[in-house]
């Protein structure tokens, strides 16, 4: 199966601060839900913005669909939901999702309705996001990296501060869009989430310490418990804040 994201030793700092990265190497298949699982600060969001292009990294590679990041080309076939909500509170649901399509340049209203209508939000396209609470919102970010029929998704903590049944919603969701071929790249702090990836990664201080099913890992760290299995590789591999 081919990639749709391949990382080679990424390094990465930030000016008067440690390493964000160090030495991180990452091969996502098409078609599945890989994640990104490790605690605050441990590089996940500078690694997603690191595969969107956002920021270069000091040395290594990032290819993504076959291209070599940054390529604004292949923008265009992928989706990134932020981790901090992007959304104008003065506008409504269609017009923020619209707004969001047309940056990509898809301006299709049947497009736009259906992602709408895939968050369960048709009955509200009209409301001004200002007037939505919370889970609502996170729903309204995920449909607006949808119109365009991306063929990898980055999502940075999609489900961060929401409660536990629309937690379940948008991992529904995710699996939907896995089915249909879409790459999802889902970030997490949360590993009760684990479970309902295809693969995963364990990241901790800018570093891929350990990667494989929720089952692999267990296994491999010789217990039930996923949490003791993330500790285990961590002091495996001895991980600490000293930089490079």
């Amino acid at each position: 199966m081919t990639a749709a994201i391949e990382a080679h030793d990424i390094h990465k700092k930030f000016p008067n601060g440690p390493y964000a990265l160090r030495g991180l190497s990452l091969s996502v298949r098409r078609g599945e839900i890989y994640g990104l699982l490790g605690p605050n600060g441990a590089g996940k969001s500078t690694l997603i913005r690191v595969i969107a292009g956002l920021h270069s990294p000091d040395s290594g590679q990032v290819q993504v669909l076959d291209h070599t990041m940054p390529d604004k080309n292949v923008l265009a076939r992928v989706g990134y939901m932020t981790q901090a909500s992007a959304l104008y509170t003065d506008l409504t649901v269609w017009q923020n999702v619209a707004f969001f399509a047309g940056l990509m340049g898809c301006r299709d209203k049947s497009a736009i309705e259906a992602a709408i209508e895939f968050v369960g939000l048709l009955d509200r396209k009209n409301s001004l996001i200002g007037t939505l609470s919370g889970g609502m919102r996170q729903r309204v970010s995920l449909a607006s990296v949808l119109p365009h029929q991306p063929d990898l998704i980055l999502l940075d903590e999609p489900t961060v501060g929401v409660d536990p049944q629309l937690r379940f919603q948008f991992w529904d969701h995710f699996r939907q869009m896995a089915a249909r071929g879409i790459t999802l790249l889902v970030s997490s702090h949360v590993m009760d989430e684990a479970e309902r990836c295809d693969r995963l990664g364990f990241m901790r201080m800018g570093q891929l310490i350990a990667e494989g099913t929720a089952a692999e890992l267990r296994d491999r760290a010789g217990t039930n418990d996923l949490e003791r299995a993330f500790l285990h590789f961590a002091e495996e591999k001895g991980v600490d804040n000293h930089e490079h």
